[in-house]
């Protein structure tokens, strides 16, 4: 049965998130102060914000919808229908501010203002820092008209909105956008896989799940019965645990691949 739908992860497979979190850390970081190693507190805020985050017992649902920690240092949840949103919603600058407090107090810098600034400075650096791998737009321009296109994307829904209203260029290549937080379900649970195929009108067989992640994307998709692809840039180590149908390092890759298929 030929392929005749796609289904693409956002974060990291066509937006280059990791570059834009590193950048924004990087430069909050060094607007710390001479004083302040600024690698040294990019390292403390993250290990601060992830020990915090799971404190929270808002921990389990932002694990099933597929929200990380550093999202949720620039998210201001304001969308979605759960109550967990809510929460989230009030919960937001506290953690914000209390990631950066512990993370400097962890280098001998109590100053409460100090945390504040830098929680701030954060989320609007990472706002203001949109990436798209250079070849996204030339493969989805080369996919556009052959097969279906859809977006599967776990987070928060008003985030990934922010997200893809970044990069405007982006959407109307998809003739759909499944995001987990409005869903009610994340990747890798497959339930959200065969939602997105229900509204291509196709079958598992006839669908290939590209993505990076491969607890989320690739376990996901399997479990759904789609082809899937791992998209591998950066040489993270396998999972013999996992295992995709194909494996690229560069999403170029995945044109010949669909054609063959």
């Amino acid at each position: 049965m030929p392929i005749t739908a796609v289904l693409f992860d956002l974060d990291d497979t066509l937006l280059w998130d990791e570059r834009s979190v590193e950048e924004a850390f990087r430069n909050a970081c060094e607007a710390a102060g001479d004083s302040i190693d600024p690698k040294e507190l990019e390292v403390a805020v993250r290990r601060e914000a992830r020990n915090l985050y799971e404190t929270y017992e808002t921990f389990p649902f932002t694990k099933m919808i597929g929200i990380n920690p550093y999202e949720a240092l620039w998210s201001n949840f304001s969308a979605g229908e759960q109550p967990e949103f809510r929460k989230l919603q009030q919960l937001a600058p506290v953690y914000r501010k209390e990631s950066w407090r512990r993370g400097l107090a962890s280098l001998g810098v109590e100053d409460e203002v100090l945390a504040e600034t830098l929680a701030d400075r954060f989320a609007a650096e990472r706002r203001s820092l949109p990436y798209m791998y250079e070849e996204t737009l030339q493969v989805l321009d080369a996919l556009r008209g052959k097969v279906k296109l859809l977006l599967l994307t776990n987070g928060c829904p008003s985030l990934q909105q922010e997200k893809l209203d970044g990069v405007p260029e982006l959407i109307p290549y998809f003739d759909h956008v499944v995001i987990s937080g409005s869903f009610g379900k994340g990747k890798p649970d497959k339930d959200i896989f065969l939602h997105a195929l229900s509204l291509l009108d196709v079958t598992p067989e006839q669908g290939i799940m590209v993505g990076d992640k491969l607890t989320t994307d690739i376990k996901g998709g399997l479990a759904a019965g789609l082809t899937t692809v791992w998209i591998n840039r950066t040489g993270k180590l396998p999972n013999p645990e996992i295992q995709p149908d194909y494996r690229i390092g560069h999403l170029s890759e995945l044109l010949p691949l669909v054609q063959s298929l």
